[in-house]
């Protein structure tokens, strides 16, 4: 039979994408997207917009095959239980037992019993799944940790991912080793709240240098750590793993304190700041990214006039802007809103903002050597990424995951242009 996965969101949901279409594969299902027997749809919860385009997409894949199995998991499925019950969706559970989908597939082959799951518990197990390697990444992810527990009050992931949990620390050794041995040079560290792992006494920092001394691993990238996770050890790990990429992204969600603490931000901005000062005296060239959100209840114009200051202050180098989307069931959502034009307002200027940051800091590799990891090609251009995440359009055709020193020629609406060192 033949299937096709369709995946919303973060990296943790295309790990789990991955383990699905490796475990369909090696049981003798073909991957086609155009006639599939079986859709599976991953849905995300992060905003209203994600909910809305997870349903969307489920309504437009059933009305289009009529006939198939459609198979409905992820955060989104979790967060809106009854909805998605009223849906014609045949196997349908939320976060849990993803890696029993094809266990669930063949018993409704078998019985034609639709079936839906829902674990509602916050105390989980982490669900182990394995990736042997990622057929349309050059780079691999591996999910080592999943939940969280802090809790920021616009969030809903807390509710829909359960209590953090960890990957076994030999099990996520052992799983960079395949992928490593099946070709891929670098590998990104993934999870709900990927800074709070810690497995049998190994936290982030231990397992980073483990990981680091896996033979033709060129790089470790790490997908998303929060501030508060940045200590000493993990400072002094960045300082002496050159693996690890030149690339953080730290998410700040306001540069006021009064927001960040009607958030329930675990920090404030001086100490933002500080941390940052510290990461850049390691490592002066680091390309520091971040979330920020505009329009939290309450906000007013002056915080978001210091929220735009900081944001300049700290010089990040893309800004991911999101207006504040209202979400039932979190704390954000029983205080007074914003009105949408002036979020709309907000986050233009918050953009704008960081399409100037963007631009500075590519600026400073302009006529600068830098090595790119190939990935993919367009038109007459080889597109890869270097370790802080600059994304480069290198002239001419050149062999895929394979690292190129190029120089950086040109910048054109921020998208760096080069070639390749003779």
């Amino acid at each position: 039979m033949k299937f096709k996965i369709i995946t919303l969101g973060c990296k943790v949901n295309t790990y789990e994408s991955e383990y699905i279409k490796e475990e369909l594969l090696k049981n003798s299902f073909i991957y086609d997207e155009e006639k599939p027997d079986i859709i599976i749809i991953n849905t995300c919860s992060v905003t209203n917009m994600a909910d809305s385009k997870s349903l969307k997409i489920i309504r437009k894949e059933r009305r289009e095959n009529k006939d198939s199995i459609l198979v409905v998991c992820g955060c989104s499925a979790q967060n809106n239980q009854a909805k998605y019950q009223d849906l014609d969706i045949n196997i349908l559970i939320g976060n849990q037992n993803k890696s029993k989908i094809v266990t669930l597939i063949n018993n409704y082959l078998e019985n034609k019993t639709n079936y839906i799951y829902f674990n509602n518990n916050r105390a989980l197990e982490f669900e182990n799944m394995h990736v042997k390697k990622f057929t349309s990444h050059t780079r691999a992810f591996i999910k080592i940790q999943d939940g969280c527990n802090n809790f920021c009050s616009y969030c809903i992931i807390p509710y829909t991912r359960g209590d953090i949990r960890s990957k076994d620390f030999l099990d996520v050794i052992e799983e960079a080793k395949i992928l490593v041995a099946n070709n891929h040079q670098e590998i990104v560290l993934t999870g709900i709240h990927t800074g709070s792992y810690n497995s049998n006494n190994h936290d982030l920092s231990d397992l980073l240098r483990e990981l680091n001394k896996i033979e033709n691993l060129k790089r470790i990238r790490i997908s998303s750590i929060e501030i508060t996770e940045l200590n000493k050890k993990f400072l002094e790990t960045l300082k002496d793993i050159p693996k690890i990429c030149d690339h953080l992204h730290i998410p700040l969600q306001s540069g006021s304190d009064t927001v960040l603490k009607r958030m329930n931000r675990k920090y404030d901005t001086a100490y933002f700041k500080a941390k940052i000062n510290e990461i850049r005296a390691i490592r002066p060239n680091i390309s520091i990214t971040t979330d920020a959100i505009v329009g939290h209840p309450y906000e007013t114009e002056e915080e978001f006039t210091k929220y735009l200051n900081f944001c300049q202050e700290i010089k990040f180098s893309k800004i991911h802007v999101f207006p504040y989307s209202l979400r039932s069931g979190t704390a954000s959502s029983l205080m007074p809103q914003i009105d949408g034009k002036i979020k709309k307002e907000r986050a233009h200027k918050l953009l704008e903002l960081s399409k100037v940051l963007e631009q500075q800091y590519n600026e400073l590799f302009l006529n600068k050597e830098v090595e790119v990891l190939t990935e993919e090609y367009y038109q007459n251009y080889t597109i890869g990424h270097t370790s802080n995440y600059l994304k480069v359009f290198i002239e001419g055709k050149l062999e895929l995951n394979k690292f190129y020193h190029v120089t950086i020629t040109s910048i054109e609406n921020n998208i760096l242009l080069a070639k390749i060192l003779k």
